[in-house]
C-alpha cells in the first residue's frame, strides 16, 4: 500500500487506479470494516488525526478529481461522507523521497510518463498536504 504525498497528476494510469483502490482499502481500515492492514505504516499519518476517516475522504476526493480529468470513471459514492477541509503537514523530505521512488517505478513501468516527469525537481503535493522543511517520515520504509 502506498498513499502518496505527491499530487495524483504524476501517477501513470496503473498507479492512479492502484492509489484509488489502496485508499479505499485504507478508508475501510480506518472505519474498522476490515482486520487487515490496521498497522500498515502508510496509515499512520491518517490515524494520528482526530478525524482519520474525514481526512482520508478528502484524500480520496482529490484522486477522484484527477480521475475525472483523465476521463476515468471511479465511483465517488464509495468515499465516506465525512469531510475535513484543512491540511495535514508533511515534510519536503517525504515528498522528495516519494518523488524519486515514483520516478524509479515509472522508468520501468511507463517510460513515456517517466520522460515527461524526469526533469521536474519540485513536484506538487497532493492537495491534502502542506509541505514544511524536514526529513522523510519515521514510518517510511526507506530502501
Amino acid at each position: 500500500m502506498r498513499l502518496w504525498t505527491l499530487h495524483p497528476r504524476y501517477l501513470d494510469a496503473k498507479g492512479l487506479v492502484a492509489l484509488w483502490r489502496e485508499a479505499l482499502l485504507a478508508q475501510k481500515v480506518l472505519q474498522g470494516k476490515t482486520k487487515g492492514y490496521r498497522y500498515h505504516p502508510q496509515l499512520i499519518r491518517f490515524q494520528r488525526h482526530s478525524r482519520p476517516v474525514a481526512v482520508l475522504a478528502m484524500y480520496l476526493t482529490a484522486i477522484l478529481k484527477e480521475a475525472k480529468v483523465r476521463g476515468y470513471h471511479f465511483d465517488g459514492r464509495k468515499i465516506s461522507r465525512s469531510r475535513f477541509y484543512g491540511k495535514l503537514v508533511e515534510t519536503d523530505g517525504q515528498l522528495l523521497y516519494e518523488w524519486y521512488h515514483l520516478k524509479h517505478k515509472l522508468r520501468e513501468r511507463d517510460h513515456q510518463k517517466y520522460l515527461l516527469l524526469k526533469s521536474i525537481e519540485n513536484p506538487k503535493p497532493h492537495p491534502l498536504f502542506r509541505i514544511v522543511p524536514g526529513l522523510y517520515q519515521d514510518w517510511e520504509r526507506v530502501k
